[in-house]
């Protein structure tokens, strides 16, 4: 099958398209003929070099994919038979013609979304409901900021809060990205090269700040998360583009007596990842087939393009998903 390789990390033009072994679906695994990959910050970071697939997954990137069962392996594989439409979780290997998947981490796909349009939700949506949602119980009335409102997670981010009844805080960079930012929804919208982020959702929330905060930043907005925090508010964090290494004001921390937590999604067991796209098949996909919520897709590329489609995520002009067709 074709596959994108990373032969030596590097830049964009160290992926490279190449013939490789078909995946084979094991005991407990579904194989995917694969027709559109999403593209993550994390598939950058590991073409760089910085984040290695977990020990036994696949070496090849890729977080998330639509396309069509095409083989069963042993074991159980629950409702899922040749033939389906589905999009899936990955912990690698979503950059290929195929792909094998345990089959808990499977999802139909949506009333209302195209195959292609498919592959921009596993990935949002299991990172936005077991994050903003299971971890940190957003609820309705409470504030909820998201740094980087105009990327993938951010747009879904701000849909699923809104849909729970929670006023939805952005940053994005541009007035084009707040504003699309707006139209799903948001309605505090600072932009965070002219404006400071703590002073602003204070204003607008009449000293209350932030219930619950998403973070993609790190060590950059870390001190800063902790002021926007209303008292017990949450903040999490799940990306480390601002840097790794912060210090922290724990006196600050517990006066408030917020929690701030850390999450990744890609390394934790296929039970908990099954139990993660359970609880969005449950919750968001009812949504998405209303037409309430909708994935936002900035634009596609062939799967020989993959280092274009990085690049273009690297600098950060794109607004929602930018997705890979095979």
């Amino acid at each position: 099958m074709k596959a994108i390789t990373i032969p030596t990390p590097g830049g964009p033009d160290a992926l490279v398209l190449a013939d490789v072994p078909d995946a084979v679906a094991g005991e407990g695994e579904v194989l995917v003929d694969v027709v559109a990959a999403g593209v993550n910050r994390a598939d950058v970071m590991q073409r760089q070099g910085f984040y290695d697939p977990p020990a036994g997954s696949s070496p090849y990137p890729g977080l998330e994919v639509s396309g069509r069962v095409s083989a069963l392996g042993g074991g159980g594989t629950g409702e899922w038979k040749v033939g389906d439409e589905v999009c899936a979780l990955l912990t690698g290997g979503g950059y290929a013609a195929k792909v094998a998947v345990p089959a808990g981490q499977l999802l139909p796909v949506p009333e209302g979304v195209g195959l292609v349009e498919a592959a921009a939700l596993p990935e949002v949506t299991s990172t936005v409901w077991s994050n903003v949602f299971m971890a940190a119980n957003l609820r309705q009335g409470q504030v909820f900021l998201v740094h980087g409102g105009s990327s993938g997670i951010g747009t879904m981010a701000i849909q699923l809060a809104r849909e729970v009844g929670a006023r939805v805080a952005v940053t994005a960079g541009s007035h084009d990205k707040l504003e699309a930012c707006r139209a799903l929804g948001a309605d505090i919208l600072v932009n965070y090269h002219d404006e400071d982020f703590v002073e602003r959702v204070k204003d607008e929330t009449d000293g209350h700040s932030a219930d619950v905060v998403l973070d993609l930043i790190g060590a950059k907005y870390l001190s800063r998360n902790v002021d926007v925090l209303a008292t017990a508010g949450r903040l999490v964090i799940i990306g480390l583009q601002g840097g790794t290494k912060a210090e922290l004001d724990l006196g600050k921390l517990m006066m408030k007596r917020c929690a701030n937590i850390g999450t990744t999604l890609r390394a934790r067991p296929a039970a908990e990842k099954a139990t993660i796209v359970a609880a969005v098949r449950e919750h968001v996909w009812p949504l998405i087939a209303a037409g309430r919520v909708h994935p936002v897709i900035s634009g596609t590329h062939p799967l020989a393009e993959a280092g274009e489609a990085q690049s273009v995520m690297e600098g950060s002009t794109h607004i929602g998903k930018i997705l890979l067709t095979i």
